[in-house]
């Protein structure tokens, strides 16, 4: 019985890491891209309008801690979400720096815990999807809408995409070897910008389901 051919995507993939390998050996040439994948657990993003409703005129974030992603971080400023029969989310971190538009992102386990039912959608897609109420020290803010499980996505320059063969909103696999299980997530969206570094952002209900913490080795995949 004949053997079967790999397939195109594995037969590229072979090609180009051996080459770039080859090529990191060589001095002043760059290295094959590092990758990170980082847990990200719920959080809010706020337009500075509704930041001063939440925390008073001319309210601003401060970091608490920074992020891989370059000028982005924590804050210390935490909010209350409240659901539908009064089912609310404390201590829900704000990731600054401020933006163009109020968004808070989910895993399932907490939307389940607010009694909400969360659409999958790429940051700032929100028209359609579920609103709240979130609380803060100097007043109430109704949203309307904006509230989702963040698609698990990629982050990556425009170098880093040249290697990978992909391009903007492309759909990527990632590969996660744990010393208790290899898990494989598809539909990871790959998001290109200069400013970006290599990193992969998956939910915290994702992190535990692959069990990210012992992780040996990740892996993104066409």
């Amino acid at each position: 019985m004949a053997a079967l051919a790999p397939s195109r995507d594995l037969v590229e993939r072979v090609v180009r890491e051996t080459v770039f390998r080859e090529m990191a050996r060589r001095p002043g040439v760059p290295s094959v891209p590092q990758l990170v994948v980082n847990s990200s657990a719920r959080h809010m993003h706020v337009s500075q309008e509704n930041l001063e409703v939440l925390f008073g005129p001319g309210a601003k974030l401060e970091a608490h801690k920074w992020l891989y992603q370059e000028g982005q971080f924590a804050s210390t400023a935490t909010v209350t979400l409240i659901g539908p029969r009064r089912r609310i989310i404390p201590n829900l971190r704000i990731l600054g720096p401020t933006r163009n538009l109020t968004q808070i992102e989910l895993a399932i386990t907490d939307a389940v815990q607010l009694g909400i039912d969360v659409p999958v959608k790429m940051s700032g897609d929100i028209a359609g999807t579920p609103g709240g109420f979130v609380m803060g020290p100097a007043g109430m803010l109704e949203m309307r809408e904006g509230i989702i499980r963040a698609a698990r996505h990629v982050h990556m320059s425009p170098d880093d995409a040249a290697f990978y063969g992909v391009k903007h909103k492309d759909l990527m696999k990632l590969r996660v070897v744990s010393r208790d299980c290899t898990t494989i997530f598809d539909d990871l969206l790959v998001r290109v910008d200069p400013t970006f570094k290599l990193e992969v952002h998956i939910d915290t209900d994702e992190a535990n389901a692959c069990n990210l913490e012992a992780a040996e080795r990740v892996e993104l995949l066409r």
